[in-house]
């Protein structure tokens, strides 16, 4: 497939933060970046002077632009380093390979230590990190020394040693910031239940903690302790006030591919994550155009043998969204919940931004294409027989029940088509009838339509629930239009989309684009109504307040409203003004009505 050309790439990035990766036109990675906003970092290339010559160099060689969506800066920040470490593009500045970020360890021991590390073993102790900074571990660990009471000691705590009495507890046992656990003053399983705790707040989740302590305040203060009572209630506090950021690395997932699909009408968008001792190298999408009616599952298998092939992996687990079936020699997993779970939807977020940029891309390069897609799509999502290449829609408008008129707009391949939008007065309904004027102005669209050999639409939506549906129903029976025309209703308050003989709605998916041009449709009839009712209004209170005056006819009072803008103005006007512009005898006439008024 053809690449788009560099300025429709950069018009169609995310607004995102993440990490933006520029290839030369040997497919070959020259630079990694990140961004807190993928599209106004990339685009600032390419409008600024730059000073530095290689910069300069570097923006002449890009011939591709990729990008990988993340939920955070830092997790941008975290990416950015490790796809430099992997691939070592050309101009970007050498990382050294260590293990340069701090993370935070709770120790496999008895009795276990947590404390900062900058370097992770395969020693089955847990890691959580890395983080950004040194600063926000420490204000973590800080958080947790304020709540438990852990030791900082690197003694080996067996039983038989403890038993053999051979430690002595130091000066943080007087201090109050550690229980003893070396003379057997704090039982195992005590000290194990903070360390769980503990965990779940380095994790961000703090609704254990938060209920334990409040439980223990309120027996405090129950038993008249309080101060220990308003010791607990600081800890809640800071609890409360302290919110741990997630990071896209997880040291225990390892050697990993992440697979997700998301799929139209006519394509599929495969996304791959390669992640390698926890850390994500690698995003790529593959696009596939559908020829038969391949579901999702057979194109995710297909696409997983060729992008593994593509790419040499021989990673032994695959995370995918559903089930699939890739022999004995792979693990398929399909995560629920937990960094699994956000390493697979980080996935899918990426697909679905790379569907979108092409879409906008498309419809640059290929209007045709976009149209196809987006009408194939509307005739799959209404259960339509053919596709709706044209579209007309009804709104009724008679605020406080004056001058009832209706609107019908009308939409060619997705698009308004302004030369066919008409207007219409009510003629056969007294007063503010929704239903009877719908039936009216339906009978009388089509009905012509009809005795003028003009092609009918595909589709007609009805601004109105039930009711309306029902009453434009009855006209198309007349006209024996009922099955050769697709009719529904939209109802505002929920989005319903009701169909006849069917009592139960249709809802949409709130981002689709059937439900968009709908709503497109629904409000531009809306606009196009209220429009022609103002005009009505206003008309008619000229026609009351100025054509009711013996001689005076249509044409002066348009003379003399282009003059004095306003009715008032005429009424207050003097005689020689007004004469200027309607002559002798009418400004004559005018004085006289509005003088005896």
């Amino acid at each position: 497939m053809k690449k788009p050309a560099l300025d429709i790439q950069i018009k169609t990035l995310p607004q995102q933060p993440g990490v933006y990766q520029y290839y030369d036109k040997e497919d070959t990675l020259i630079y990694v970046g990140k961004a807190k906003n993928i599209k106004k970092r990339v685009s600032s290339y390419f409008t600024k002077t730059h000073e530095n010559g290689k910069t300069r160099v570097l923006v002449k060689k890009i011939c591709q632009i990729k990008h990988i969506v993340v939920e955070t800066e830092k997790d941008a920040l975290l990416l950015e380093n490790n796809l430099i470490k992997k691939y070592k593009p050309r101009y970007n500045v050498m990382l050294k390979d260590d293990k340069s970020y701090p993370w935070i360890c709770i120790k496999k021991e008895r009795f276990p230590r947590v404390f900062p590390t900058r370097r992770v073993f395969k020693d089955g102790s847990e890691y959580f990190g890395p983080y950004t900074s040194m600063k926000t571990v420490h204000t973590l660990l800080d958080l947790i020394k304020g709540l438990y009471h852990l030791r900082t000691c690197n003694y080996n705590l067996s039983e038989e040693k403890i038993e053999a009495g051979k430690y002595k507890v130091c000066l943080e046992y007087h201090l109050g910031n550690c229980k003893g656990p070396c003379e057997n003053l704090q039982t195992e399983a005590e000290y194990n239940e903070d360390i769980i705790a503990i965990r779940q707040i380095i994790k961000g989740n703090f609704k254990d903690s938060l209920s334990q302590f409040k439980a223990q305040m309120k027996q405090l203060a129950q038993d008249m302790q309080f101060e220990e009572a308003q010791g607990i209630k600081e800890k809640i506090e800071v609890l409360e006030n302290y919110q741990a950021k997630s990071t896209i690395v997880n040291p225990k997932i390892s050697n990993v591919d992440v697979f997700s699909i998301v799929s139209d009408e006519s394509y599929a968008y495969v996304n791959f994550l390669q992640l390698s001792y926890g850390s994500i190298i690698r995003s790529h999408t593959l696009e596939i155009k559908k020829k038969l009616d391949e579901t999702d599952k057979q194109l995710l298998e297909l696409s997983i043998t060729e992008i593994r092939q593509r790419f040499n992996s021989n990673s032994k687990e695959i995370y995918v969204p559903f089930k699939i079936d890739m022999g004995d020699e792979v693990k398929i997993t399909v995560p629920k919940l937990g960094d699994k779970r956000k390493l697979l939807d980080l996935s899918i977020r990426n697909a679905k931004y790379y569907r979108m940029e092409r879409f906008k891309q498309v419809k640059i390069v290929d209007p045709d294409r976009h149209t196809n897609r987006i009408m194939a799509q509307m005739k799959s999502d209404l259960r339509l027989k053919e596709e709706p290449r044209h579209i007309e829609c009804f709104d009724n408008s008679n605020i406080q029940g004056t001058n009832p008129v209706a609107a019908c707009v009308v939409f060619k391949d997705g698009k308004p088509s302004k030369k066919d939008y008409r207007h219409f007065n009510i003629k056969t309904v007294e007063g503010p009838d929704d239903f009877a004027s719908m039936e009216e102005v339906v009978y009388r669209r089509y009905k012509r339509l009809l005795d003028e050999g003009q092609p009918l639409p595909q589709l007609i939506i009805i601004d109105g629930g039930k009711g309306q549906l029902s009453s434009a129903l009855k006209s198309l029976d007349v006209l024996k239009l009922r099955h050769k025309i697709a009719i529904i209703g939209i109802a505002k308050r929920l989005e319903e989309l009701f169909y006849p003989d069917d009592p139960i709605p249709l809802y949409l998916d709130k981002k689709s684009e059937t439900l968009k041009i709908i709503q497109q449709l629904r409000n531009e009839a809306h606009r196009f109504g209220i429009e022609h009712h103002r005009n009505r209004r206003s008309k008619n209170a000229l026609t009351t307040e100025l054509e009711t005056i013996p001689g005076i006819g249509e044409q002066t009072v348009i003379a003399l409203m282009k003059t004095f803008k306003s009715v008032k103005r005429i009424s207050e006007a003097k005689k020689e003004a007004i004469e200027a512009v309607v002559g002798a005898s009418r400004a004559q006439k005018i004085v006289d009505y509005y003088k005896n008024k």
